[in-house]
């Protein structure tokens, strides 16, 4: 639930006395907000943060740690990938649309080996060390993965394939729990603790304060029921994640995710946005969201997957997300795996991050007629799905949705399905409206005086499409930009 507390800016004339004072305040203590802390930190200004929880983190640290990097970072180098920031800007723009950002899908391409040289600077591990099996994310401290469907149909043949998903190094990974996105934030924010960045905590935001001439100049929160009032002498950076759990900003904006939640902190609750509204913020992509789907892909690889009607619609080797977009966004949520009962076997004894993924077959038969008629589906639906599948497999090939030969290999008996109808989950990718200096653009196309955002409560490079690691890699991009963008106002 959003807060009742009136979200129309204050005039700071109405503030009797600041509780809190800083040159740089940044509002949440995830990836964007620790990036920016550090950049503000080391341009000299003196930062606080106010993070609404009781600790550091947000929904970075609970994260699998991607990190969409690339152009030939040290990493891809030394697992032998050869990438560039044009290859890397031609896959982005293709997988991450409709509508995305030329100039800040160019920007990010173009300082994308910088950034991960200054994560590894901040004390950011990376093992120089390639999985190359489906999945979710490495099961181990391997550290660089696949994360976008780069090398699968059709991104495989807009661009050179190139794996992207830089993952930090964790000991005793638990996914979930405590895996590469804290090894991420961990040293981030012990960084910022040594350059002395202030931190409070149990900081709920509740709006801007703004002086007689428009400009932002503090924000007041409420610390364990108190009104607060924070005084930014140069800026204000909100950084505190997406709309996700805001019901009433999911029904205005992507209806498609109502009831489905996921990949998110529930802290994400739009405050931030609408408290940047009331002053005339713009907005971008507000109906764009991630669409996880929730199997393992050690099983969904090795299978077929179909939709209501009996029919393929997707490659079954891309990348889970887009499976998940494609499934809930074109196909009802409506999704069912079709396999035989040996690759199921493989599957299931594959090694994988995800074991907690592993569904169950539903329907088991001795012919794909008998399955097809247990499922409910028209007589021939499946029986024709699986025997023209089946018919160019047997030579390795998939000319209708070309997936990898590797992975394509006739369905045979007994074969199962595995109910997959409603298996998906997502989190919002839209937000404010920024500038590549992380500038918070007003509805007129101008930047808003002293007013900063980087991370899920803005518009990033995502404006449609997803990979993997874009969130946490355009938050912390962002974040240092918002951070030194903030140090520099007047």
């Amino acid at each position: 639930m959003v807060d009742a507390t009136p979200i129309r800016p204050r005039s700071a004339a109405t503030v009797a006395e600041w509780d809190y004072e800083a040159d740089v305040v940044v509002a949440g203590y995830g990836i964007a907000g620790v990036s920016a802390s550090i950049e503000a930190a080391r341009a000299g200004a003196d930062v606080l943060v106010l993070e609404r929880t009781s600790g550091w983190g947000g929904a970075a640290a609970l994260a699998g740690g991607f990190i969409y990097l690339g152009g030939g970072t040290p990493l891809q180098k030394a697992c032998g990938f050869d990438d560039s920031p044009e290859n890397m800007k031609t896959f982005m723009m293709a997988a991450l649309g409709p509508g995305t950002d030329e100039e800040k899908i160019t920007d990010y391409c173009e300082g994308s080996v910088e950034h991960y040289n200054w994560l590894v600077d901040c004390g950011v591990p990376f093992k120089e060390s390639f999985w190359g099996e489906p999945g979710w994310e490495p099961p181990f401290d391997d550290g660089l993965m696949y994360s976008g469907g780069e090398n699968a149909a059709p991104f495989n043949e807009i661009a050179t394939p190139a794996p992207r998903g830089h993952v930090p190094q964790m000991d005793g990974k638990r996914t979930g729990e405590k895996g590469g996105g804290y090894m991420l934030m961990k040293p981030l924010v012990e960084t910022a603790e040594k350059l002395g960045v202030r931190a409070e905590y149990d900081m709920r935001v509740q709006t801007l304060v703004t002086d007689d001439t428009g400009r932002v100049v503090g924000i007041v929160a409420k610390q364990y029921g108190k009104e607060v009032a924070v005084r930014a002498r140069r800026g204000v950076v909100l950084a505190t994640g997406s709309f996700a759990y805001n019901d009433k900003m999911i029904e205005a904006h992507a209806p498609r995710l109502i009831g489905r939640p996921g990949a998110a902190i529930e802290e994400h609750d739009g405050r931030s946005i609408l408290m940047a509204q009331a002053l005339g913020a713009d907005l971008a992509h507000m109906d764009a969201t991630e669409v996880a789907f929730v199997c393992d892909p050690q099983l969904i690889v090795r299978g077929i997957l179909v939709n209501g009607r009996g029919q393929r619609y997707v490659p079954e080797d891309t990348y889970s997300g887009r499976i998940g977009q494609m499934t809930l966004f074109h196909q009802d949520n409506q999704a069912f795996l079709i396999i035989d009962e040996a690759s199921y076997e493989e599957g299931a004894a594959a090694t994988t991050a995800t074991p907690f993924l592993r569904v169950q077959p539903k329907w088991a038969a001795e012919t794909v007629e008998e399955l097809e008629s247990d499922m409910g589906l028209p007589a021939g639906a499946l029986q024709s799905t699986v025997e023209v599948y089946n018919t160019h497999a047997a030579e390795g090939s998939d000319p209708l949705l070309h997936k990898k030969s590797e992975w394509v290999k006739p369905i045979g008996t007994p074969v199962a399905a595995l109910d997959l109808r409603g298996f998906t989950l997502g989190f919002t990718l839209g937000g404010l409206r920024t500038t590549v200096n992380s500038e918070v653009l007003h509805v007129s196309g101008e930047p808003i005086p002293g007013l900063f955002a980087a991370g899920r409560c803005t518009s990033g490079v995502c404006a449609g499409g997803y990979a993997s690691g874009t969130s946490l890699g355009d938050g912390s991009f962002y974040g240092r930009r918002a951070g030194i963008s903030a140090a520099k106002e007047a």
